[in-house]
């Protein structure tokens, strides 16, 4: 099948490939030229295992091109994926121009019949507005050309996205006509011959549908964190809390781990947009308020401690940081606690030496040059002349380290361990002092 996918960013990018390994022609369009030729040149420009590999040969095979020509996208695909960024207003809800602009695009050049899918996470009733905003531009040119709008939400988790999308737990898909129902079965069909996968149901449930799974798990988290904050000033270890609660299978351990908070391009942004979108409508998410303001809140904790360690003064600090991206596996550092971490250290005088395995890019563009962050190629210099230790993001190869080094190493034998990753009893018996998230041992903060 032909499809084309507006946008080869993070969600447009594994969208066009994936469906290129299962046969497909896919070309993926995007304004910005210097990105179109970067992936021509085979050069990926996110961080996502596997991804590199399917790209590379499908690209080699002829299934998968790349152009900046809208055009000839439109003529290309009878399938017209809208997968452009939605990022948030200052009000919290989803800018919806880039996602507009497409769809006013896709009327100004559309002469077939044509599919066209929201892929992009949107508020309820965008594909309302896509149709509308379609219908207008047909009309300004005075055609009459048959399309159908649908809603396909994403649930690719970053760090996982390839297999997400090649084996996925469901397709959701938002129509009320049945036979675009039936040839979004058939392009997805090679992703889901083990079983049936495809949820069908109307445009709006579709849309919601997005924002409620990444609202409820944020909600897991946030209540997590809540607890583990609890379990610390009562003396309880919330690891152990975490098992006996995670045993109930009406709850389960995915999404129950305590932390520095959540961040990333999704729940965040996603969490903001729902309860802004519950405005317009005159309702008060009043839960999902709290599940912001808590991870807000818990995104500062880590600095707190290491404040309240150091009696409040940590003007000529050095913090070794071990990493930098929001979660493992992915280079993305939007809305990371290791941000919020290094920025509020650096407002109280302290100096940061960072390693994270792939993000060390990302954050020499996010801030460039400064003489209070060395960004460093290993976790063991980051350690170098440093006063404490801070575990900011779960990457495999931090969970068990030479704590004789780290020991040695530390001006002050201290670790703040974010993620909770190391045994506080292990880590005291290498003479090293240990603060993790809600594990019975409280600093005032």
């Amino acid at each position: 099948m032909k499809v084309t996918v507006f946008g080869s960013g993070y969600v447009g990018l594994v969208t066009g490939a994936c469906f290129a390994e299962a046969g497909n022609h896919v070309l993926c369009v995007d304004i910005d030229a210097g990105k179109v030729a970067r992936l021509q040149n085979g050069e990926i420009p996110i961080h996502e295992p596997g991804l590199d590999e399917i790209v590379r040969r499908n690209y080699e095979k002829g299934r998968l091109r790349f152009t900046t020509s809208a055009e000839e996208g439109i003529a290309h695909g009878l399938f017209q994926f809208i997968a452009v960024g939605t990022p948030p207003e200052e009000d919290g809800s989803a800018d919806l121009s880039h996602v507009l602009a497409v769809a006013e695009t896709i009327g100004r050049h559309m002469t077939d019949y044509r599919v066209i899918v929201d892929k992009s996470t949107v508020p309820v009733g965008t594909a309302d507005k896509v149709h509308e905003r379609i219908e207008q531009t047909l009309g300004e040119r005075g055609v009459k050309v048959e399309f159908d709008v649908v809603s396909n939400p994403e649930f690719l988790k970053e760090g996982a996205a390839v297999a997400d999308f090649m084996k996925p737990d469901r397709v959701v898909v938002g129509t009320d006509n049945p036979r675009t129902a039936e040839l979004l079965k058939t392009l997805y069909d090679p992703f889901t011959r083990s079983r049936e996968r495809m949820i069908v149901m109307d445009v709006r449930s579709a849309e919601l549908t997005k924002y409620a799974a990444n609202a409820m798990l944020a909600t897991k988290i946030s209540f997590m964190n809540e607890i583990a904050n609890l379990a610390e000033r009562m003396g309880a270890d919330i690891e152990k809390v975490r098992t006996g609660i995670g045993s109930d299978p009406r709850i389960g351990y995915s999404f129950i781990y305590p932390g520095a908070g959540y961040g990333g391009s999704c729940f965040p942004k996603d969490v903001k947009a729902l309860v802004h979108s519950a405005g317009e409508y005159q309702f008060d998410a009043q839960l999902l308020k709290s599940v912001e303001a808590v991870n807000k809140r818990q995104k500062q904790l880590l600095f707190r401690k290491i404040k309240a360690y150091f009696a409040g003064d940590l003007k000529g600090r050095t913090i070794a940081l071990w990493g930098l991206a929001f979660k493992p596996n992915t280079d993305d550092m939007r809305e990371a606690p290791a941000r919020e971490l290094m920025e509020a250290l650096w407002a109280a005088g302290a100096k940061v030496r960072a390693y994270d395995p792939v993000a060390m890019n990302e954050a020499r563009r996010i801030y460039g040059d400064r003489p209070d962050l060395a960004l460093v190629d290993s976790a063991e210099a980051a350690l170098a002349g440093a006063d404490a230790l801070a575990v900011v993001t779960e990457w495999q190869e931090f969970r068990s380290p030479d704590f004789d080094l780290i020991r040695d190493a530390l001006q002050n034998k201290v670790i703040f361990d974010g993620r909770n990753l190391y045994e506080p009893a292990l880590v005291k018996r290498f003479g090293l002092t240990y603060h993790g998230i809600g594990r019975g041992e409280p600093l005032v903060v």
